[in-house]
């Protein structure tokens, strides 16, 4: 039992946490720790510490966050930054304090600047302003992976620190918040694509232009990716970072524009009717492309198409909300 490691993946209900879980329960040479907000509180210290104390998780897979889309970043910028700060700051450093192996933190592209030359390599972070929008959320990230940084070259040699760092694109799939305020835009399209269906509205407005494009990275892909991260040598990690530099860009690969993921929800939900785009609503960043070469490096590549990650997110909507949605009525 010697080479059995106990793992805690901090935000194990949502999204991405729950993604890892997936690829973690099960394996004989992993004993997994998760705890809901209700039962730990990330964001009360001495309750984060007595929870390391105790279990002295060997890895830890940082995945808890307050996250949302434009409208509820701009709604609630300072619980964004305030509540992510403090989640990062408690979870990293008592995993410092009680001897954690390795950590990896989950950061986000919007940490790059808005005018990041395309694709964006690792090298962009802090060359230029945030997206206005989202830029609470993307200070309390920066943070964090300034944190990991900082510990890795005040503790690292001495206590064997090994804290790591994922910059995902944007994330869509199982477990997606669906909420008609505070979703991404994956999830908000497509709720709303599988409510105009139902209702027969013959259009659907959407925020913008429509001209923005993103990067759309399946969850279970995202999940592989850490795992991949955390599995990996620390000299092969070593070889894809540098001390100011201790993080590696997640992506598909590929971007598409908001008015053409628009019609791709459509066909996947069978919506057909049509589309208006409200130039008064905020466009964000206009592209945002990750160079995920490095991580690629480590042997690592996304495995589902855009379209087959569409259809299992939406089946997974269905099985959660049903054909009525009566959820957020």
């Amino acid at each position: 039992m010697s080479n059995v490691i106990k793992v805690f993946v901090a935000g194990h209900r949502g999204m991405v946490g729950s993604a890892i879980v997936r690829q973690l329960e099960g394996r004989p040479d992993v004993v997994l720790l998760t705890r809901s907000s209700t039962e730990l509180d990330l964001r009360n210290q001495a309750q984060v510490m007595a929870f390391f104390e105790e279990h002295r998780p060997d890895q830890v897979y940082l995945a808890a966050a307050k996250v949302g889309g434009i409208l509820a970043n701009r709604n609630y910028p300072a619980d964004f930054l305030y509540d992510n700060l403090l989640i990062e700051a408690n979870v990293i450093e008592a995993a410092r304090q009680t001897g954690t192996a390795r950590l990896l933190f989950m950061a986000s592209s919007c940490v790059y600047p808005t005018q990041a030359e395309q694709p964006i390599a690792e090298e962009a972070l802090l060359t230029g302003p945030l997206d206005p929008n989202t830029e609470p959320y993307a200070i309390a990230k920066i943070a964090g992976l300034k944190l990991c940084e900082s510990y890795e070259r005040q503790y690292g040699i001495v206590h064997a620190t090994d804290f790591r760092c994922v910059v995902p694109s944007n994330v869509y799939g199982p477990g997606d918040n669906y909420h008609p305020d505070n979703s991404h835009v994956v999830a908000a399209l497509l709720r709303r694509c599988h409510i105009a269906k139902v209702q027969q509205q013959p259009v659907l407005t959407i925020w913008g232009s429509g001209k923005p494009a993103r990067e759309f990275l399946h969850v279970d892909d995202l999940a592989l990716a850490c795992v991949k991260v955390m599995q990996a040598d620390r000299s092969e990690y070593d070889t894809c970072t540098t001390p100011r530099r201790r993080y590696l860009n997640a992506g598909a690969g590929t971007d598409l524009p908001i008015a053409t993921l628009a019609q791709a929800i459509a066909k996947v939900v069978g919506y057909a009717g049509k589309f208006e785009f409200d130039l008064s609503k905020p466009d964000g960043t206009m592209r945002k492309l990750l160079d995920s070469t490095r991580l690629r490096s480590l042997g690592w590549s996304p495995e589902l198409s855009f379209e087959s990650g569409l259809r299992g997110m939406y089946e997974d909507y269905l099985a959660r909300y049903g054909a009525s949605d009566k959820e957020f009525a």
